[in-house]
């Protein structure tokens, strides 16, 4: 489910136009992004969650400060390998909703962790 659920978030973002950059990039330190994106000049680090339409919890609630720091790495990594950090970037969440036979819901939840920045320097 969650492999189409990112199929799913990278066509929405490219429908929204936005440039796909990167799926599911792993930082050399552990971290990791679903999806690398940009919208304009601004860089998209992008954690997807897919949820069942009846589910109990927002694919949101799953992105707790153990993901949240996993995601930070993988952005740290992404900002390095530029080699500069004056470029705008933010961490945004999306959410799909699946049920059998309808179309899929999809919600982006920006700025997510606030105007926190990858907490190691390089």
């Amino acid at each position: 489910m969650g492999d189409y659920g990112e199929k799913v978030a990278v066509d929405w973002l490219r429908a929204n136009n936005c440039k796909i950059l990167a799926r599911n990039f792993k930082g050399r330190k552990g971290g990791e992004v679903d999806i690398v994106a940009s919208d304009g000049e601004q860089l998209l680090f992008t954690e997807v969650k897919t949820r069942q339409k009846d589910a109990m919890l927002r694919g949101l609630a799953a992105v707790n400060r153990k993901k949240q720091a996993l995601i930070q790495r993988g952005a740290n990594e992404w900002l390095r390998r530029l080699r500069t950090r004056e470029i705008p970037w933010r961490f945004d969440v999306i959410e799909v909703e699946v049920s059998n036979g309808e179309k899929p819901i999809v919600r982006r939840i920006e700025n997510v962790f606030g105007n926190s920045k990858p907490q190691r320097k390089w």
